[in-house]
């Protein structure tokens, strides 16, 4: 599989204060990779820099093998990259139908593409369908999620990045969102995945790394990380099991 992002010794600022200090990853086609890390650690700036959101003091980006790094955000979604941002952020006044339309709006001229986008969404997400025409600001959390997702995957993006999908959802969603992350990624759609639920995260994903205060510090397969020590205790509640255990002996 060849590498679909690189990012190169990026560094991000705002004002004086690095955000991200020299990260490094890679993407490859029909992977999903994990990044783990605590709130602050600059999972979310990563994302938006990618995405062209934020402005790169140092290394680069490609996608494709292409430099991304001063190009507008819109243009970055017509190439192919996606962003489901933290929070939902669905167009509440809008209908579950309408917020879909505006994700598909880089391809408003394929009227026949929008269709089966469409439909491949509501096939993913049958509750959508079912409340189409309702506005999204009535939805539940999990429905917003789900809507957040679909409109996501309206431009047809080969790389989807997605921003603690499973943030504030009930158990239940949340295995269900996860099971729709990997089926996303069968589809043949790349993945990189920041989220707090690690073990989730590392259940679904192929590669991780592990991002504290803008360094990364480790990297694997997931199945690696799911091994590690330091990972374990940081992020799979590795400390609160060996203490657990030790006031069973």
């Amino acid at each position: 599989m060849g590498a679909l992002l690189k990012v190169e010794d990026l560094e991000i600022y705002y004002g004086s204060i690095g955000a991200l200090k020299g990260v490094s990853l890679e993407v490859h086609e029909m992977e999903i990779v994990t990044v783990l890390g605590a709130n602050g650690a600059g999972k979310s700036t990563l994302l938006r820099a990618i995405s062209g959101l934020l402005p790169i003091r140092r290394g680069k980006i490609l996608f494709h093998d292409r430099i991304m790094n001063d190009v507008k955000a819109f243009k970055i979604v017509v190439g192919g990259i996606s962003h489901v941002p933290e929070g939902r952020k669905v167009f509440p006044t809008l209908t579950v139908d309408e917020n879909l339309n505006l994700g598909g709006y880089t391809r408003r001229h394929d009227r026949k593409g929008i269709r089966e986008s469409k439909e491949r969404v509501y096939g993913l997400f049958p509750i959508l369908k079912s409340r189409r025409n309702q506005l999204s600001g009535t939805l539940s959390g999990g429905e917003q999620q789900m809507l957040a997702i679909g409109r996501g995957l309206m431009s047809n993006p080969q790389l989807l990045l997605l921003d603690e999908p499973s943030l504030g959802l009930a158990p239940l969603l949340v295995r269900q969102i996860f099971r729709i992350i990997r089926e996303i990624n069968e589809q043949g759609v790349a993945i990189l995945l920041v989220e707090q639920n690690a073990r989730k995260a590392l259940a679904i994903s192929h590669r991780g790394y592990v991002l504290e205060t803008g360094n990364i510090t480790i990297s694997g397969l997931s199945s690696e990380l799911k091994n590690n020590k330091r990972v374990q205790e940081a992020y799979l509640g590795g400390a609160a099991l060996k203490k657990q255990k030790s006031k069973m002996v």
